[in-house]
């Protein structure tokens, strides 16, 4: 069984915390997290390809075990992250990669397969996003994301998660105790939080516009197929119907137990995530 390993790659003033699997002579794949998660979400996914992809998860600049940012207002945004995306592709002398990104990680793989950096992608998989995001469903991130709760148990902690992170659908006991132990840290009165900085939600008053993304959409040209998680309030079914008749015209796979966002952590959705690359490649 593949075992992950821990690098940490410093871009400019910044670490940034990697999750690495496979064999690095392998056609890459990189798996980018959600808005407030981390690259260890994606351990079982990972573990099914890494017998023939090199596959990588970084944690994000501002989560996980990644640097915090020391300007957020210019940094905490999807295009920025998209830079550093594609500084992580040249630490590693990857030229081009699989793209798969649930939720924030799908806005930034749209970004790059937007403009000048989608060469740098070889396909595109979004998971539960498309180039606009609801008013309601902002408000709904809005009220857990920006303050962190606090915890005096890890049973607390791991409570909270899994209402919160409810819409990711079934997942296994050891997804959702892999998640706590990867999403909580010590505050300085020794509570537990989340891993996270607060102010990554900054993004949603100082780049609001990168929200709302049909222009940039409607450019992408690398093959690209979407996730939807059915019960969604960011992909919603208008949203990706229209997505299915633009740009780059990706098929739909239905995750009908799901919301925001799948966890693609079952063997069924692996399954599928399979067959998605085997159409794509």
């Amino acid at each position: 069984m593949t075992v992950p390993r821990f690098s940490f790659v410093q871009l400019g003033d910044y670490e940034i915390h990697v999750t690495e699997w496979g064999d690095k002579r392998n056609p890459s794949v990189v798996l980018w997290h959600g808005l407030a998660r981390t690259g260890r979400d994606f351990d079982e996914l990972a573990t099914a390809l890494s017998d023939r992809f090199f596959v990588i998860c970084p944690d994000t600049l501002g989560r996980g075990l990644s640097s915090w940012s020391k300007d957020p207002d210019k940094e905490y945004n999807i295009e920025f992250l998209s830079g550093m995306a594609r500084d992580v592709l040249d630490h590693y002398d990857i030229a081009r990669a699989i793209w798969i990104g649930t939720s924030m990680g799908g806005l930034i793989g749209m970004r790059m397969a937007s403009g000048d950096l989608a060469n740098r992608l070889s396909c595109l998989i979004l998971n539960d996003i498309g180039p606009e995001i609801p008013q309601g469903a902002i408000d709904r991130i809005l009220t857990y994301a920006g303050n962190l709760p606090v915890f005096d148990a890890l049973s607390e902690a791991q409570n909270w998660l899994m209402t919160t992170y409810k819409p990711f659908g079934p997942a296994s006991e050891a997804f959702w105790q892999r998640m706590v132990l990867s999403s909580v840290r010590r505050n300085d009165a020794g509570r537990l939080t989340l891993h996270y900085d607060p102010r990554i939600v900054v993004q949603f008053s100082t780049s609001a516009d990168e929200l709302t993304s049909w222009d940039r959409y409607q450019r992408i040209s690398v093959p690209t197929h979407v996730i939807w998680g059915q019960q969604s309030d960011i992909l919603t079914d208008r949203i990706q119907q229209r997505m299915q008749s633009e740009g780059p015209r990706p098929e739909v796979t239905v995750m009908h137990d799901c919301g925001h966002a799948p966890s693609l952590s079952r063997a069924e959705d692996i399954e599928k995530v399979e067959e998605i690359l085997k159409r794509l490649l």
